[in-house]
């Protein structure tokens, strides 16, 4: 195993104390390390929180500051956080407008936000992700997965909270959105998990998974290798069916790496995927192209399209400033 650490205990700690130290005109780390959130609550708005393993950034960190998440609970790599941390991270950013909750579908991560969500004496609200169609249900999850769909929704949420929606308009909002949120990956290769010490899977040199989950967790199935073009098919095929959007429909397309994917790769499946939303008579009203939800180091993608309109394009367009996402600003 070949990493840049300096123990594996300390890897999340220390990565922690880094990423605080280099954005702290933006965000703080809390105590115990227990959560990131904005330098400066913007009081009466409701608080935004999400989380969930380490290993995904800048997933959920990354997004933490003004016009996104007002906090982020890191749970050690693929764990979920502790209830602990929820509540601590709702402390230190709750201002009376109560607190909603952006959850990725997975077992542990619905669960103790669930746990937390009882344990809160303040107003809470949850939006669960599930924009996943390559399976439904996984190794971590009952019913789809909660995966690159989750940034977009965290986007347009960020925007909406600092306009100063309510927690029940902000919550409707989330399901929306996430409804019209579909996403599909595939992987190139493993990733290694520095407690492991060893790759999560093995893929022969020709082979691909089709339809990965972030952790890892298989697909649809294994299949050789194939162009840039095919594979864009396939997933695209899969999220277009799932949504069924009529001709003339704007989309958001985002073009997500998993960590080990250079921007020229990503690129070229960006090219792919836009050609196919052509022809299905649709257009890209928006994009994005970049490693915003990784899984490590794994080699591969995914692709996401939410289905837009003038309002969920206005909140996309909002002014943004975190470490990982920047405008408007």
């Amino acid at each position: 195993m070949k990493k840049l650490i300096n123990a594996v205990p300390d890897v999340l700690s220390e990565s922690l104390q880094g990423f605080a130290a280099v954005h702290g005109d933006i965000l703080k780390l809390g105590d115990d390390n227990k959560f990131v959130c904005r330098k400066t609550v913007k009081p009466g708005k409701v608080g935004l929180i999400s989380g969930g393993g380490s290993g995904h950034e800048p997933l959920h960190a990354g997004f933490v500051g003004m016009g996104m998440l007002d906090a982020a609970c890191p749970g050690q790599v693929f764990t979920s956080p502790t209830p602990d941390q929820m509540l601590a991270a709702a402390a230190a950013v709750e201002t009376g407008a109560g607190c909603l909750f952006v959850v990725k579908n997975y077992e542990g991560d619905v669960m103790n936000f669930a746990m937390a969500a009882e344990m809160m004496e303040t107003p809470v609200a949850t939006v669960i992700t599930d924009d996943d169609v390559a399976v439904e249900t996984s190794t971590y999850s009952t019913g789809r997965r909660g995966v690159a769909g989750t940034l977009v929704v965290e986007k347009v949420l960020g925007a909406a909270a600092e306009q100063g929606r309510d927690l029940a308009a902000l919550k409707a909002l989330g399901d929306d959105v996430n409804r019209r949120t579909r996403s599909m990956g595939v992987a190139l290769s493993s990733c290694t998990v520095p407690a492991a010490g060893k790759p999560t899977f093995s893929l022969g040199e020709d082979e691909m998974e089709m339809g990965v989950g972030i952790h890892g967790e298989p697909g649809r199935r294994r299949v050789k290798l194939a162009s840039a073009d095919a594979i864009a098919e396939e997933m695209m095929g899969a999220i277009l069916s799932d949504l069924s959007p009529k001709p003339g429909t704007p989309c958001l397309l985002l073009v997500n790496g998993f960590g080990g994917t250079p921007a020229m790769e990503l690129y070229v499946m960006a090219n792919s995927a836009q050609r196919i939303l052509q022809g299905r008579g649709l257009t890209i009203g928006r994009g994005l192209v970049g490693s915003y939800v990784t899984s490590l180091e794994m080699a591969g993608c995914s692709l996401t399209v939410t289905m837009l309109d003038d309002a969920t394009t206005a909140l996309w367009d909002a002014p943004v400033h975190t470490a990982a996402l920047r405008w408007g600003c």
